[in-house]
């Protein structure tokens, strides 16, 4: 006998959700936002310009239009303000690069999830027949490794200000960003503190693609890029303060145990390390963010999410003390720590 007291649309709703991300990745793949931030537009233009079918396009468009992404009017199509500020590749907010990344990379990992469940491990070789791990594979080209971190900066740049500002950093003076990338969380840093001068650390060719990115920003004169390799921490330089931005998620409990042992050894007395990822409550009962991010963890690398109790397991092991967490309300909340 059904049940018709219990309301069916959460089910519902997630049983349709992956379309509507699809509508909205496809939508900038073809550059639909892109063309109408240049000028709203008629159907028949749009399909021209962008090389569609008509009919085709006009579901996409009309299925953004219900997505909240553009507006129409009198039969003419324009962007809604959220997709004008994050789904325009212009827009110095832009999301275009992590949208992307999403539709060319997640989205076939994400097929693959019933796989890494059931047998366990990343499913990267099954989407890419290659060897090697997922990062290799994005830093293969200048093209794929632009759009993964300009993916990783725009995400950056919504999460970055909120770490740097949970716990109070004034007390230092040199912060060596690891695994910085484009330096969001180090430019997020160095213009919260004055008085702070940065190191992005990162590989080779990850530095020499973000230099100009970073010359651009308006605490330059308070960062400096340097090559390495974080895995061999004997090249970290000696800071009072090291970051960590969505870097230890993808990795096991052991390499970022040997990680943290190398910080430890580079950090000064008194020093303090700042963490980025999203946190896993006590009981793991949520939040459903970071249950999905830890599912993509689980398609994409060999690491997870966590709670703050493991991050204070894995930190304290390797000899920092005072360990805090706090959440920031943006993508990734903040934990900090001190060498004694």
């Amino acid at each position: 006998m059904l049940n018709h007291s219990i309301d069916p649309n959460p089910v519902i709703q997630l049983m349709e959700a992956f379309r509507s991300s699809k509508a909205m990745f496809v939508a900038v793949s073809l550059g639909v936002f892109d063309r109408l931030e240049r000028s709203p537009e008629n159907l028949k233009n749009l399909a021209s310009d962008l090389d569609c079918q008509l009919d085709p396009l006009e579901r996409l468009l009309d299925a953004c239009v219900g997505l909240k992404l553009v507006r129409k009017q009198d039969a003419i199509y324009s962007n809604e303000s959220a997709a004008s500020t994050y789904l325009c590749r212009a827009s110095p907010n832009t999301l275009v690069g992590y949208v992307l990344y999403s539709n060319q990379v997640l989205y076939p990992l994400w097929s693959h999830l019933e796989n890494a469940v059931r047998y366990g491990g990343h499913q990267w070789k099954q989407i890419s027949k290659q060897d090697g791990g997922i990062f290799d594979q994005f830093f293969q080209t200048k093209e794929t490794m632009q759009t993964f971190l300009k993916g990783m900066h725009g995400l950056g740049t919504l999460s970055s200000p909120l770490v740097a500002s949970a716990f109070d950093l004034g007390r230092f003076r040199l912060f060596v960003d690891i695994g910085g990338a484009t330096g969001h969380l180090a430019i997020a840093a160095c213009e919260r503190y004055p008085q702070l001068k940065a190191i992005v650390f990162d590989l080779p060719d990850v530095i020499d693609a973000v230099r100009d990115a970073v010359s651009s920003t308006s605490v330059a004169s308070q960062i400096e890029l340097m090559k390495g390799d974080m895995f061999h921490t004997e090249q970290l330089p000696e800071a009072d303060l090291f970051g960590l931005g969505k870097i230890l998620h993808d990795w096991s409990d052991e390499k970022v145990t040997a990680l943290l042992e190398g910080i430890h050894k580079r950090l000064k007395p008194g020093g303090g390390i700042l963490i980025a990822e999203k946190l896993l409550a006590e009981d793991k009962s949520g939040p459903v963010s970071a249950h999905m991010q830890s599912l993509n963890m689980l398609v994409c690398t060999e690491g997870r999410e966590r709670t703050l109790g493991e991050y204070r397991m894995l930190l304290e092991v390797t000899g920092f003390v005072d360990v805090r967490g706090q959440l920031t309300g943006g993508p990734l909340d903040a934990i900090f720590a001190v060498k004694p």
